[in-house]
């Protein structure tokens, strides 16, 4: 079993999607995007989005040396994970399994913690 958390400020958030117009195309899918935006306050959620990705680069090992769209966080009101790419390569090398994502938030802080099962668990 591995595990990976990951907090962070929803301000800091909100400071990247004014500032970087790249930052939600970078960052997150198009499903990602469609629903953070049609929320009323969309940095909240991207900001969950985005520390449930940290949280699963950290459970899978890869840190943040992964491409960003290619952990999509799906689902409400349980998010599930998808990955693509590089990191699902790096995902079935490693022999992961099932990945499990729970994120929470409050007013100011996002977080978010993961844990990647054995494949046979």
């Amino acid at each position: 079993m591995r595990v990976g958390i990951d907090l962070i400020e929803i301000e800091r958030i909100r400071r990247a999607l004014d500032r970087y117009p790249g930052f939600r195309t970078r960052c997150f899918t198009e499903a990602e995007r469609v629903y953070c935006d049609s929320r009323p306050n969309p940095a909240q959620h991207y900001a969950g989005r985005f520390a449930g990705k940290e949280a699963v680069g950290k459970a899978l090992g890869s840190g943040v040396y992964f491409t960003w769209r290619e952990i999509e966080i799906r689902g409400r009101p349980k998010p599930g994970v998808l990955l693509s790419g590089r990191t699902k390569a790096f995902a079935e090398r490693i022999g992961a399994g099932r990945i499990d994502l729970s994120m929470t938030h409050s007013r100011e802080l996002a977080a978010a913690i993961c844990v990647v099962l054995p494949p046979d668990a």
